[in-house]
């Protein structure tokens, strides 16, 4: 197993990796009668895209000698209602770490492991993923 969700009452979750033993709570966001305390269920699908796509690229990076130490990436989510209340489009907007050179090779390489991480290749074809890169 990968997990165990526990719900805390109030619109709160408790889910713990087992493999670790390490926790994570959400909170209904505050526009679907959530406190907006923790992280929503739909704000963890839009930072676990960020955060797979530079675990991705980190693989590159290291198969490849590039550097992308203190990268990082703003994460946008957009939620629509219609037909019914889902993620409409997940905004990502890298920023590399200023001073570093990378060749048009090591872009190209890092940019197409970011697009093939798994996260991206699993979000529904109706879910928009809005992606810059700024070098």
């Amino acid at each position: 197993m990968t997990s165990q969700i526990v719900y805390k009452g109030d619109l709160r979750t408790e889910a713990q990796h087992l493999p670790s033993g390490t926790i994570i709570e959400t909170d209904a966001p505050k526009d679907n009668q959530g406190k907006g305390e923790r992280f929503s269920p739909t704000d963890l699908v839009a930072t676990a895209l960020g955060s797979c796509m530079l675990s991705i690229m980190g693989i590159a990076a290291r198969t490849h000698a590039i550097d992308i130490v203190e990268t990082k990436i703003d994460i946008e989510k957009i939620m629509i209602a219609d037909p019914m209340r889902r993620i409409a489009e997940i905004k990502v907007e890298f920023h590399f770490p200023v001073g570093k050179d990378y060749s048009d090779k090591e872009k190209t390489i890092l940019e197409k492991a970011a697009l093939t991480c798994p996260v991206y290749l699993s979000l529904h074809e109706n879910t928009k993923k809005s992606v810059v890169f700024n070098w």
